[in-house]
């Protein structure tokens, strides 16, 4: 009993250091429901082909998603060694491996350049320290597509008040 008690403690402990470790890198890990997922796919119009990009994908729910349903090829980021490494199993058990790609990293520190769509379920304040990174990597009309949090100074494309989605779309760059 003392065996499994020390076990329970052990994996209680790991998940909430989990918790602060992520949080501190951009946002704690909170499931966002399929019927979200769905929803904000949709918003953001992603179409089969495409390359959709998840910021801090945690269990890679987004990014099979976007495979599956919508045809995109699909990136997700994730910095935290367990999410990362059950998120590379989930998409390796579907057989999407041709489709979707996990990176262990930063999303700081991961080229955005070729995405078509941004997916984001990440604080304010890493929302608005992710914002230089988007204008210089990103295409013009690139679609970010975030949950909960806004991106200040984009232009709102779409807006469900309901579920807390937001939808932008990158614009030209001034003076290029």
């Amino acid at each position: 009993m003392q065996i499994l008690i020390a076990v329970v403690f052990f994996i209680i402990m790991v998940f909430l250091m989990s918790l602060v470790w992520t949080s501190s890198k951009g946002a704690p890990w909170v499931p966002t429901s399929r019927e979200v997922i769905n929803t904000m796919l949709s918003m953001a119009e992603v179409k089969p082909g495409e390359t959709v990009y998840d910021l801090g994908c945690g269990d890679g729910r987004v990014v099979i998603a976007a495979a599956r349903r919508f045809g995109a090829r699909a990136v997700g980021i994730e910095v935290d060694i367990s999410r990362y490494i059950w998120s590379v199993c989930a998409v390796t058990v579907l057989g999407l491996w041709k489709q979707v790609k996990i990176i262990r990293g930063d999303m700081f520190s991961v080229d955005l350049g070729n995405a078509d769509v941004i997916f984001t379920f990440l604080l304010q304040e890493t929302n608005e320290r992710l914002k230089d990174k988007l204008r210089r990597e990103l295409r013009p009309g690139t679609r970010i597509i975030s949950n909960t949090f806004t991106f200040s100074g984009f232009p709102l494309v779409a807006a469900d008040d309901e579920l807390h989605l937001y939808l932008y779309r990158m614009e030209p760059r001034i003076g290029g």
